[in-house]
């Protein structure tokens, strides 16, 4: 199992300094990779509803740095950690130029940077981007990933789609990783895991939400299909990372008296919920550890490395 932190930049209150300490110290305690939001504008107005909270409302504040900019500071503050997009909306940025960002990401950072892959919800963002149809957004996503890697990995790139065409050109650098950066699908729909099948070299659902609650059986059952559609697509399923992403929880925040809602309460109860994913799969688990202050932040990412996870 390999450990992963999502990044606390969504708060105009934290500083650089303090995302480069969050980074450092989340490398020196052994964790796998940090995850990186992903959202460019916040419309004031948002039609179709939050797929993550009860009520449907997004929780943000509408402030985000950018996704690619932030991975290169933190990769050049660090040496071992790998940083992913989770998840990086491919239909709101030109294919060629991301292909292009994200290649020198990954020299730059010695092989360490992994795309999670989406293809977004809020409709409004979109139109305001103006990227192609917002109805489209799955085939846009399909044809940037198949553009990307024909980007990453051709000595004579070409190719020829309704979204993306390119030919005649040099490509370079390649990126440092090969055959080339691995791209995790996100979402939890039947949709995202098709792609996953298809597409990706891992799924990237988020779980243990009141909306998503995605309890190992139920991720089981989600795996099981994503293994009958690789088979069906010609791919072996057992090459495709199951990276589950979920928070944790202060036993104030239950929900349903009597019943835990998972990853609250000790370390035993975290580091048993972890190994109920575990033994339906999941081999990469990224946890949410934000608090209130960045020494609270700290504290809890250094307790799920010694007191939780030697426990799983």
């Amino acid at each position: 199992m390999e450990y992963g932190l999502h990044l606390p930049a969504s708060s105009a209150t934290v500083k650089p300094e303090e995302l480069v300490r969050f980074a450092q110290q989340a490398e020196a305690l052994g964790f796998y990779c940090i995850t990186v939001a992903d959202h460019v504008v916040v419309p004031r107005d948002i039609s179709v509803p939050y797929p993550y909270t009860v009520d449907g409302k997004y929780p943000g504040t509408g402030y985000h740095l950018e996704t690619l900019m932030t991975m290169g500071f933190l990769a050049g503050a660090t040496k071992r950690i790998r940083f992913v997009t989770s998840v990086m909306i491919l239909p709101y940025r030109n294919p060629i130029v991301t292909a292009k960002m994200l290649a020198s990401l990954d020299v730059l950072s010695g092989g360490r940077i992994i795309v999670g892959a989406g293809v977004g919800w809020m409709k409004e963002e979109f139109e305001t981007i103006r990227t192609e149809a917002f109805s489209e957004r799955g085939k846009v996503t399909d044809e940037y990933i198949a553009a990307f890697r024909e980007l990453w990995t051709s000595d004579n790139p070409s190719f020829s789609g309704k979204y993306c065409s390119f030919s005649n050109i040099i490509f370079l650098p390649k990126p440092v990783q090969k055959p080339t950066i691995p791209i995790w699908i996100g979402g939890h729909s039947k949709q995202a895991i098709r792609r996953a099948a298809r597409l990706g070299d891992g799924w990237h659902p988020i779980g243990g939400v009141p909306t998503i609650p995605l309890e190992p059986e139920g991720i089981k059952q989600d795996i099981d299909m994503l293994f009958e559609y690789a088979v069906k697509a010609g791919r072996d399923p057992k090459t495709i990372r199951i990276a589950l992403k979920g928070s944790l929880f202060d036993r104030e925040k239950q929900i349903t008296p009597g019943k835990r809602r998972r990853f609250i309460g000790s370390a035993e109860e975290v580091a048993s919920d972890i190994r109920e994913y575990r033994e339906v799969g999941v081999d990469t688990m990224i946890f949410d550890v934000r608090q209130p202050s960045v020494a609270e932040t700290l504290e809890r990412m250094e307790w799920m490395a010694k007191e939780v996870f030697p426990q799983v």
